[in-house]
């Protein structure tokens, strides 16, 4: 989901990383950031990353490259398929492929592949267990939350029944429910902040309105339950057979299950650094015209304050440093995924996990797409639009 600068629209085109030794390396120019991961509170500095892969990178690396493809990383150049093994470099539990049987070995993605979001500078993300209360969490459970006749205090959020079923699929009548609101959202749906955070120092004041959305809350470290309790499906991070792909309809790359996925399946969360939208606009005009993923606002919750301040106002930008989900392509409407805010470390909605779950079955090697939520007519906004290839009957850009 990347942003090239003009009108023709890209998925991604940014990835640097060892891919087995199939890639030539061009490292990033980083200097001075200090990246900080939420749940470990481990601070890593990108030099250091960069460091570890060029000496795992060699600079003949396709000379070296067996006569036969392997089965986990083949690259040949001109009129030959290109296939990677594992874009993740282990990062995940499961493996997930890249493939291009289109144009062979072009420029691959350049960004640094993590699991879990990252706190850029000023964000302010704050994982405390003191502010984890007992009403919010389920202390007494024990075993799987959903095995039990009566829903525990993890509930709460979805009106006191559990989001997930024991399948470990989305509950069909809360999945139905937000998929309505999500496309067919009414005016009671929005907050208007009184002094956006959007807004401040554009000329424009008024608050175009932000889509409050229904929250899924997972047990976490203060809960009782098992690791393996029912109540438990962002967490555990990607379990679906995801491929990153070429994409036939010049969008760039995108990614589909080489598996089907039944309908309210989890296939991932979107990862990447977590900023404020202050940095954000900075980055915006450092970037005018060269590639960049679309930013996450997170914003599901925004009705709960009545004046944010800008350390509180976060977004998720995955252009430098993010998971799978910065591949997956818009489409307007029908898309057959949708984004849920999910609940798990902390109780403050200033930050959570966006997860992507499926809105209906999905058969093997189809395309996955989310609506990214554009305003193809906004001229205003601090991203430029795409061309939208969507191929969708309702797109919004043929309306535009």
């Amino acid at each position: 989901m990347e942003i090239n600068g003009g009108d023709d629209f890209s998925s991604g085109s940014n990835f640097d990383g060892d891919f087995g030794g199939c890639n030539n390396y061009n490292p990033l120019p980083y200097s001075g950031k200090q990246l900080i991961f939420p749940n470990s509170g481990k601070s890593v500095h990108p030099n250091q990353n960069i460091s570890k892969i060029i000496n795992g990178l060699s600079e003949k690396c396709l000379e070296e490259q067996p006569k036969g493809p392997s089965s986990s990383t083949m690259a040949t150049q001109n009129n030959y398929p290109l296939h990677i093994g594992d874009i993740t470099k282990g990062a995940e539990s499961v493996q997930i492929s890249l493939a291009n049987d289109l144009d062979g070995f072009n420029e691959l993605p350049k960004f640094f592949y993590i699991a879990e979001n990252i706190v850029y500078k000023d964000a302010h993300v704050n994982f405390s267990l003191a502010r984890i209360s007992d009403d919010n969490c389920c202390s007494q459970c024990f075993g799987d939350c959903l095995a039990s006749d009566l829903p525990c205090a993890c509930a709460c959020e979805t009106r006191g029944v559990f989001a997930y079923t024991r399948e470990g699929l989305l509950n069909e009548k809360f999945l139905d429910e937000y998929i309505e609101m999500i496309w067919e959202p009414k005016r009671k749906d929005y907050y208007y902040c009184e002094e956006c955070p959007l807004e401040r120092g554009k000329r424009r004041k008024k608050c175009e309105g932000h889509l409050c959305r229904k929250f899924i809350k997972e047990c976490w470290s203060k809960c009782g339950c098992s690791k393996k309790c029912g109540n438990r499906i962002v967490q555990r991070g990607i379990r679906a057979n995801l491929q990153v792909f070429k994409t036939y309809e010049r969008k760039g790359w995108g990614v589909r299950s080489l598996h089907a996925l039944k309908k309210g399946s989890f296939v991932c969360e979107y990862v990447g650094e977590i900023v404020t939208n202050l940095e954000l606009h900075e980055r915006n005009q450092r970037r005018a015209g060269k590639e960049h993923t679309y930013p996450v606002l997170l914003d599901a919750d925004w009705n709960s304050e009545r004046i944010l301040k800008d350390e509180e106002a976060l977004c998720l930008d995955a252009t430098e440093f993010g998971n799978v989900a910065r591949f997956i392509n818009h489409r307007c409407h029908d898309s057959n995924l949708i984004e849920i805010p999910v609940e798990i470390e902390t109780p403050d909605h200033h930050y959570y996990h966006l997860a992507f779950f499926t809105t209906r079955n999905v058969e093997a090697m189809e395309e996955l797409t989310w609506d990214y939520g554009i305003r193809f007519d906004d001229k205003t906004h601090p991203v430029k639009a795409f061309k939208c290839k969507c191929g969708s009957p309702y797109c919004r850009d043929r309306k535009a």
